[in-house]
């Protein structure tokens, strides 16, 4: 059961499939263009998405609004430096400005940034410092029905490559994300962990986690890796973070809150650095574009999210949804990750190619069928032409992500998700691809707009 009473209630919008098909049509068939309102269930991301606890609200009343030095960065710096160990706290109102900083400070043109696989804003942020952002992550990964502990995990072969064939000169930094979220939300072990690292310290190479997700990793280290059986939550953290220079964080995920991020490093220069630039953009290195309760909220969810009855719960519920998908023969990334249930396009809706983006296709099919609200992961988000050839690279995997909110939805809400993709499966070839209309240069999934293509005419009857 839900380790947690409900205090406070929220109504549910409902909308008739007209609406929804007006929606669809005047957002440019992009969900990210639905106002909330027409949305009945909403997994379009866990990022900023969660119910604050009783705790967290009060700290709220408790903010020292103070310009500099205020009482609630000492709290939260506290926190994170409790769990991480690192020396330099930087505050910033989320995570992408957090990697911003630590990509303008350590990315140059031309140079490589390997990861497990990048989300969309690591990569954006690489590559707006004139960077490449090269995936690393296993094979096993790209095989979505493997049964795999940690799909997330680094193959340290492919750092080798990437190190002959460019040179250390040419790799700023390593990275290494908690959870793998563009991977199905897959955890990385922490004995893969410590070979990253080790690598990392054998070339004299920087290493950094992206930690949005940090303690929902270190429940899967817990339930699945021997080493880790008998330590806490706290202490598989710890364990994490002592392999790395330091990391950044979206406190919008495991800080529980609805905004938030930081920096944190045991680099002094650069924490120098990234302090000069964070006064230049976001605001002083006491309070990083955050007010003081925004400081409290997150230092106290960061301490909530180490509990184990929460995460079992949270990982629990999200796993029973994947299971529940799955038995009614829903086709999802196996097995079931930490924070969201991943559908695979590929495999339901099998007669659209890449270029008709089948997973923005799916998704706008589900909201359309029951008024839920996924995200795609596949060729919008990281379709991208070939630098040496100009030819369109798609990605191996056509994902739409259904992000679970924590302590926001119960069971029943996700039984209503798993019925209305059950109902959808069953007439599956009626749905139509998509093309663009108009896209961005970067981040285009975010604001791009689309359109159904035509109905196929009928083939000739031959005489």
């Amino acid at each position: 059961m839900e380790p947690y009473k409900i205090k406070v209630v929220e109504p549910i919008p409902g909308t008739t499939r007209e609406q929804r098909q007006r929606a669809l049509y005047e957002s440019g068939y992009n969900l990210f263009n639905v106002p909330a309102e027409l949305i009945t269930i909403d997994l379009l991301t866990d990022s900023g998405t969660s119910a604050m606890s009783d705790r967290q609200w009060a700290g709220m009343m408790l903010g020292d609004e103070s310009y500099a030095g205020s009482r609630n960065y000492y709290a939260f710096e506290a926190v994170v430096q409790r769990i991480t160990g690192y020396r330099h706290v930087i505050p910033t109102h989320q995570g992408r400005v957090a990697e911003n900083l630590l990509f303008t400070a350590m990315v140059g043109k031309g140079d490589v940034v390997p990861n497990n696989i990048h989300f969309d804003t690591t990569r954006a942020n690489v590559e707006h410092n004139g960077g490449i952002a090269e995936n690393c992550v296993i094979g096993a990964a790209y095989d979505q029905e493997a049964e795999h502990p940690f799909k997330g995990n680094m193959d340290v072969a492919k750092l080798d490559e990437i190190l002959q064939r460019v040179g250390k000169a040419k790799i700023p930094l390593v990275m290494l994300t908690i959870t793998n979220n563009s991977g199905g939300g897959q955890p990385v072990s922490l004995a893969n962990a410590r070979d990253t690292a080790a690598w990392c310290r054998a070339h004299g190479i920087p290493f950094y986690f992206d930690a949005c997700r940090f303690a929902e990793n270190a429940w899967f280290c817990k339930v699945r890796e021997p080493q880790c059986g008998d330590m806490t939550i706290e202490q598989i953290a710890n364990a994490f973070f002592r392999l790395a220079d330091g990391c950044t964080m979206s406190a919008k995920k495991d800080g529980l809150v609805n905004i938030g991020g930081f920096v944190a490093t045991n680099d002094d220069a650069l924490a120098t650095e990234l302090s000069n630039m964070l006064i230049l953009i976001e605001g002083f290195m006491t309070y990083g574009g955050l007010a003081g309760r925004d400081l409290e909220a997150m230092a106290r969810g960061l301490e909530e999210v180490l509990d184990e009855r929460y995460l079992a719960h949270r990982i629990g519920q999200v796993r029973r949804f994947g299971e529940r998908l799955h038995d009614a023969g829903v086709p999802v990334l196996w097995p079931i990750g930490g924070h969201a249930v991943y559908l695979d396009a590929k495999r339901f809706l099998p007669h659209l190619p890449p270029e008709e983006y089948p997973a923005q296709a799916l998704a706008c099919a589900l909201y359309l069928e029951g008024g839920v609200r996924g995200v795609e992961i596949g060729g919008l988000m990281f379709g991208a032409p070939d630098p040496a050839t100009g030819a369109w690279k798609w990605p191996e995997l056509e994902l739409v992500r259904l992000a679970v909110p924590r302590r926001v939805y119960t069971d029943g809400h996700l039984d209503y998700v798993v019925e209305a993709c059950a109902k959808l499966l069953r007439k599956r070839e009626t749905i139509r691809g998509l093309r663009i209309v108009s896209r961005a240069s970067v981040l285009p999934h975010f604001t791009a707009r689309l359109e159904p293509l035509p109905v196929p005419a009928p083939a000739a009857r031959q005489a």
